[in-house]
């Protein structure tokens, strides 16, 4: 029995720092030092679901940063994406909707860094799982 932790894209898109004095501490810049990258069932109806949630300029930002380091290459996302728009979101195709399931789903930041834009203190990421505790002169 394995057990993988995982820090997926999509967690990546929900973490920012709270560094005391950080005024724009979102969203974290990901340095790489291993990734995995796996295929899981596409669901669109939870991917739809989840879209409005996601800040797409951030998930395209982090694809860029981690793309380098995925074999294959990740496949495009389109550039923009109002993921607000439920109804015209439905009518993605279905290539879209693999890609954008694959880059939040299926895409593990195993061992890194996420950098706070703000200040650049860098938080680690270690077997998958994210430190963000903050020290102590930094609350």
């Amino acid at each position: 029995f394995i057990l993988f932790n995982n820090m997926r894209l999509l967690t990546h898109n929900f973490l920012k720092s709270n560094v005391k004095g950080t005024e724009n501490g979102y969203p974290l810049s990901i340095e790489v030092t291993s990734i995995r990258c796996d295929e899981s069932p596409v669901d669109k109806e939870f991917l739809l679901n989840l879209l409005p949630k996601v800040n797409y300029p951030a998930l395209r930002t982090a694809v860029q940063q981690v793309n380098p380091h995925c074999d294959p290459p990740l496949s495009e996302i389109p550039e923009e994406l109002n993921v607000s728009d439920k109804d015209g979101n439905q009518n993605l195709d279905d290539t879209v909707i693999a890609n954008l399931h694959r880059v939040l789903f299926d895409i593990y930041l195993v061992e890194g860094w996420l950098v706070c834009p703000d200040t650049g203190r860098k938080f680690p990421v270690k077997d998958g799982i994210p430190n963000m505790i903050l020290h102590e002169d930094e609350i």
